[in-house]
């Protein structure tokens, strides 16, 4: 994982896309840069500021990713965005988004508000801000005066039947199968197998949320492998600190091998020591210049061996390739074999008058 640097954020929010992997990623690399909070949600507000009015949303399914991730690891996005989200949400509000954005806006509000992410305040001015309400023909709209209150309040009535009559089906639903499936097992393989029923975007895992069905990372649409419970967050960002600590982008202790000094690796200069205090100091240093050579030798030889399986498995795939490459030629026609145009071998086109008469 790179180091932190408002270069590189840039760059990580320009390649962002809607996908829940590209989300996903650039979400662990902000919480794994907490400490930088501040300066990221700045440089998220200006980015989010100019970017197209088709990648705002884009921008707000990041922030709600980081902010609902990184509770149990600390307050500071919590604070940082919600200082923010009132200019975001006026700033969208004065904008004409298309309804797939207004629907996701409107969608991440209330999942915010369901769980409490940000208090009632804040919840309130952002509604207020975005200005987005529902109206009879249409769930989204700009201005709460244009649709007469009986109506808004017979919609949202609607709308809470709705619900409550979907977690009562799905409350049975799970009573009937919990008999069926008791195990920790059945249980992963029962919820695996939902998942790949109903494919995960960051849209529909925000439909999900809004319902009670609390999906934060669902198996992608585009993955072709089985589906899985997906790792933990700190899972994963203790896996991409891993690949960062690996022993040849250690700077750190590379650069203090370099700098030991000669008398530890040459034995021709044992002989200007000039007294016993000189000498155990010298030993003391060769000890631990030892010792840091032994450890980071071991990282080395590990890190190899790792690199080697992996590169064993793609020399595996390629090989696979090639076979099927080979056995694909093997049916393709010989072309060299096939009669010559030039030579006479096949029969002339018949001519214009020939086609008409």
């Amino acid at each position: 994982m790179a180091n932190f640097n408002e270069d590189g954020l840039k760059k990580k929010l320009d390649d962002l896309n809607m996908s829940q992997q590209s989300i996903q990623t650039v979400s662990l690399w902000l919480i794994h840069h907490k400490k930088h909070a501040h300066t990221v949600v700045n440089v998220w507000y200006r980015e989010l500021i100019t970017a197209t009015d088709s990648r705002k949303l884009t921008f707000m399914y990041l922030a709600n990713d980081v902010i609902q991730n990184s509770k149990k690891k600390g307050p500071e996005y919590n604070k940082e965005f919600g200082s923010k989200l009132g200019k975001v949400f006026e700033h969208l509000g004065a904008l004409r988004l298309d309804e797939k954005s207004l629907r996701g806006l409107n969608r991440l509000l209330n999942v915010w508000e369901d769980r409490s992410v940000f208090d009632a305040d804040h919840i309130k001015l952002f509604k207020k801000n975005l200005r987005v309400y529902i109206l009879p023909d249409s769930p989204i709209l700009f201005g709460e005066e244009i649709a007469p209150r009986d109506v808004i309040k017979e919609k949202k009535e609607k709308r809470g039947r709705k619900e409550r009559e979907g977690k009562k089906k799905e409350k049975k639903r799970r009573g009937r199968d919990k008999g069926k499936h008791d195990n920790p097992q059945s249980k992963k393989r029962r919820d695996s197998a939902s998942d790949a029923i109903q494919p995960s975007t960051p849209e529909s895992r925000l439909r999900r949320d809004s319902e009670g069905d609390l999906t934060q990372f669902a198996v992608s649409p585009q993955s072709s492998t089985p589906p899985s419970d997906p790792p933990e967050p700190e899972q994963l960002i203790e896996a991409i600190q891993e690949l960062e600590n690996a022993a040849t982008s250690d700077a750190l202790v590379r650069e203090k091998i370099a700098n030991l000094p000669d008398e530890v690796s040459d034995v021709n200069l044992l002989n200007k020591l000039q007294d016993l205090a000189a000498g155990r100091a010298l030993c003391d240093q060769v000890e631990e210049a030892l010792s840091m050579l032994e450890a980071y030798n071991k990282r080395l030889a590990e890190e190899m061996e790792a690199r080697k399986a992996e590169h064993r498995q793609k020399q595996g795939k390629v090989k696979k390739v090639r076979e099927e490459l080979k056995a694909h030629l093997q049916n393709l026609p010989d072309i060299s074999k096939l009669p010559s145009i030039r030579m006479g071998g096949l029969a002339p086109l018949p001519s214009a008058g020939d086609l008409f008469t």
